[in-house]
């Protein structure tokens, strides 16, 4: 006995299947990629980072809360091949097997009071105060306006950011 239909339900039964495994198959390689990156890596736009060991090679970093006075940097932009960053931003790069896995432009996201080391080729990195490794002390951090001429006679240098706009005016750290 030949039930009406019954060839068509089949199809469809076999053609879900095969989207199934398409989209199974499709999203275990997006899992693996993604299982190879790290933390900081995965993180998105608007998400912080703390640097704990700067190096030229091979930075320690970890995704944080942007409230923290550890959070250095912010999250401006990602990508998944190596890019150019605007001069205001410090670039991230994460590679596997020489090739870029994880790409990000990183402003700086410094807090009032706090400490930072600068080193042009690691970037910057949080401090204590009192430690002689300290570079700077942001005096005042001014955000939605990127102009230096607001910051006070006790700074020594600033530092403007144009996205988002920003100004920190530096001076000696406290001893």
């Amino acid at each position: 006995m030949k039930i009406p239909g019954t060839r068509l339900l089949a199809r469809i039964v076999l053609t879900l299947l095969a989207v199934a495994a398409v989209a199974v198959a499709v999203t275990g390689c997006s899992a693996i990629k993604d299982a190879s990156k790290s933390d900081t890596a995965k993180a998105k736009v608007g998400d912080c980072i703390n640097v704990i060991k700067g190096s030229a090679v091979d930075s320690k970093t970890e995704p944080v809360d942007c409230s923290s006075e550890k959070a250095v940097y912010k999250i401006v932009q990602t990508y998944d091949t190596k890019t150019d960053c605007s001069q205001d931003y410090t670039s991230y790069e994460e590679t596997l097997n020489g090739g870029t896995t994880a790409f990000l432009c990183l402003a700086p996201n410094f807090k009032q009071g706090s400490c930072y080391i600068d080193n042009n080729l690691t970037g910057y990195q949080f401090a204590d105060c009192a430690s002689t490794e300290a570079a700077f002390r942001v005096i005042q951090r001014i955000d939605g306006q990127v102009d230096e001429l607001l910051c006070g006679a006790e700074s020594e240098k600033f530092l403007t950011v144009s996205d988002p706009k920003t100004t920190f005016c530096l001076g000696r750290p406290k001893a």
